[in-house]
């Protein structure tokens, strides 16, 4: 299709039609001009007008943003609460800032589209961390922390559900209750280990009653039960203890184990000491007596508390995920650590010594929390189990709500987990890690659209005429046409920028997703393009600085640099699930998701676009786009034969 988009940047987009249909886009730009500014922005407005170049994104509204760093948070004396979770001694829960903005006017119509249709999340109230997920006769299983009794973090049990497909998932009852003194003020993350002889050992953390971090065991009463309903803690628990140095609050989330050639078992628990996060590891023969290596199995000075460590071997010559006791000359081996500081979950890529228990990055600057991240959005917290029917590394990994807990409590549920996404290493720039949706998600795909190389011109918006775009599976490719020569182009080291409106000469570039008609709301994820004297770079980002009107909700801009090698083009896979959003840019090298709360870009209002803000290019858009249907989400059935 060749479009030619000679839109007026000062007036309404017109429709980008399927090929052979055709269907009219109502548009209108909304000019909000604040009064504070008038006599400015009135000069601003007049000297664009009289050149005609104002470009389309520039002139929308910027809502409330609230940027967070929570570690940056003014002391908690100046602060109503502290956020949730610190007292009992794990990683911040909720947002303090939020709870000095009024609520928004949130009308039960917002609050149900806002509910995932094919993500995992419980019927009610709050989940977050995922926890010992595994197959185990035929069942995929998941656990979470899970509030039983309200839409916010507290009373932490372990709730679990079940799945043939990874999509379509079963609540089961509780597995885990907070009933011992062992645990009676949390059952924690954890992980499970599934033995050579077909036993579970699941070993979790508890918070004691003196709200001591303690390591405990966890086993079925029935292996012939495929789900797994019932569980039994172990008489003797806790099992481990803090050790000398470690603080009782800084010891917590043990690995699924793996085996070395000594033929002894080994775990990993995330600590610190001081400012240098850390990983412990511990053999065992049996699972209840434990011996701890004299070493750190690997160390980073200034991360601050390592929570939910994952530890996993990954192929470096093939597809195939490897289960969690492989090594060899042609496995790498992937250390990941959720950092209590940031809030982010950061992996590196290096070799694992078996004779010591050691690890080492292959590259120092790359190290666990200050390389790269699994994802550079709303996501914390990820397990990896190893999928061995079909031979693949799985990961989950949580996303958290980012509006207020009188929203949350007033919908009745809180948090969700990712779409499990597949885990292999990237043999075109051997340093990183490649995520994927797992192909089961397209079983949900239904109606699909093409477009076949759009021309956007710079500052153009054009409609994509697919029908309401609220749960969408989205792939883009782009080609770029410079319109001013190499040599003469502005050299700019530009990232993501303060957002999708933040115009360069290479950027940005990309989609509009969950946008009104007249885009007074609207999700850019985008790419953004820096050139410099000795080279051309590229940042995936996603803009949520627009996402909503409302006040009481956090809008942040996310993004990190993403290589594009050679022989690639620039593309990225979306998927759309009404306040989710979860990017995907080169075959899943840099991640992003996003959590929105349009009150506008809703049910058939929710639209979704193709958008160029750059100064100095043309882009050259190819997408391929699905409509998904929901999944089935519900309580099992036990009085049906399934």
């Amino acid at each position: 299709m060749n479009t030619d988009p000679k839109t007026p940047l000062l007036s309404p987009p017109s429709s980008l039609t399927r090929k052979n249909e055709g269907r009219t886009q109502k548009g209108v730009l909304i000019f909000i001009v604040s009064i504070v500014f008038l006599m400015s922005l009135a000069a601003l407005v007049i000297s664009l007008h009289s050149h005609n170049i104002q470009p389309l994104l520039s002139i929308i509204e910027r809502p409330l943003t609230i940027e967070i760093d929570l570690r940056s948070l003014p002391d908690s004396s100046s602060l109503p609460l502290q956020p949730r979770g610190i007292a009992e001694g794990v990683s911040a829960k909720s947002n303090p800032y939020l709870w000095q903005i009024g609520s928004y006017n949130w009308t039960n119509a917002m609050l149900s589209w806002q509910r995932t249709a094919f993500h995992f999340q419980p019927q009610k109230n709050w989940m977050n961390d995922p926890n010992g997920p595994l197959l185990y006769k035929g069942w995929y299983h998941l656990f979470y922390q899970y509030n039983p009794d309200s839409a916010l973090f507290a009373n932490i049990t372990w709730g679990h559900a079940v799945s043939r497909d990874l999509i379509h998932w079963f609540y089961l009852p509780i597995a885990m209750l907070r009933d011992s003194w062992y645990d009676i003020n949390g059952v924690w993350s954890g992980s499970a280990t599934l033995l050579p002889d077909g036993k579970i050992v699941m070993l979790y953390t508890g918070s004691t009653h003196q709200n001591v971090q303690v390591q405990n065991l966890a086993y079925p009463a029935n292996l012939s039960d495929p789900l797994l309903i019932h569980w039994v803690k172990y008489a003797d628990n806790p099992l481990l203890e803090p050790p000398p140095g470690i603080g009782p609050k800084d010891f917590r989330d043990p690995t699924t184990a793996w085996i070395g050639p000594d033929g002894k078992w080994r775990i990993a628990i995330g600590s610190k000491v001081n400012q240098t996060g850390l990983s412990l590891v511990y053999k065992t023969q049996d699972f209840i007596h434990y011996e701890l290596n004299d070493q750190y199995m690997h160390e980073v000075p200034g991360t601050g508390m390592w929570e939910c460590v994952d530890f996993y071997p990954v192929s470096i010559n093939g597809s195939d995920g490897l289960d969690t006791s492989a090594n060899g000359p042609d496995v790498k081996h992937v250390l990941k650590s959720s950092l209590d500081d940031t809030r982010g979950d950061h992996y590196a890529i290096g070799t694992y010594f078996n004779e010591n228990d050691t690890w080492v990055p292959d590259n120092p600057d790359e190290d666990v929390g200050i390389g790269l991240k699994l994802d550079y959005g709303r996501f914390y917290a990820s397990k990896t189990f190893y999928d061995q029917d079909k031979k693949r590394r799985v990961l989950w990994g949580w996303i958290n709500e980012s509006d207020s807990e009188t929203a949350d409590l007033k919908k009745g549920w809180a948090s969700l987990q990712s779409i499990p996404r597949t885990v292999v290493f990237d043999n075109k720039t051997r340093a990183h890690l490649l995520q994927w949706p797992v192909e089961e998600i397209e079983s949900l795909r239904l109606n699909s659209y093409e477009f076949e190389e759009v021309v956007v011109k710079p500052g153009s918006v054009l409609p994509l005429d697919i029908g309401p775009a609220t749960q969408l599976d989205i792939f883009a490719e782009f080609e770029i046409e410079y319109l001013v020569s190499k040599e003469t182009e502005k050299k700019e080291n530009v990232g993501c920028g303060n957002g999708a409106f933040d115009r360069s000469s290479l950027g940005p570039f990309g989609i509009l997703a969950l946008a009104d008609d007249q885009l007074s709301e609207l999700t850019p994820i985008y790419f953004h393009l820096s050139s410099t004297t000795t080279s051309l770079t590229s940042s995936f980002c996603v803009d949520e600085t627009r996402s909503s009107k409302a006040p009481d909700v956090s809008k942040l801009v996310f993004g990190s640099e993403v290589p594009v090698v050679s022989d690639e083009r620039l593309s990225m896979r979306i998927l759309v699930d009404h306040s989710v959003i979860e990017s995907f840019a080169q075959g899943g090298r840099t991640v992003i998701s996003s959590r929105v709360y349009p009150t506008k870009a809703i049910y058939e209002a929710a639209r979704l676009f193709v958008f160029n803000n750059a100064t100095d290019m043309n882009i050259k858009a190819s997408l391929k786009i699905w409509q998904l249907n929901s999944a089935f989400i519900r309580p099992f059935p036990f009085d049906k034969k399934l």
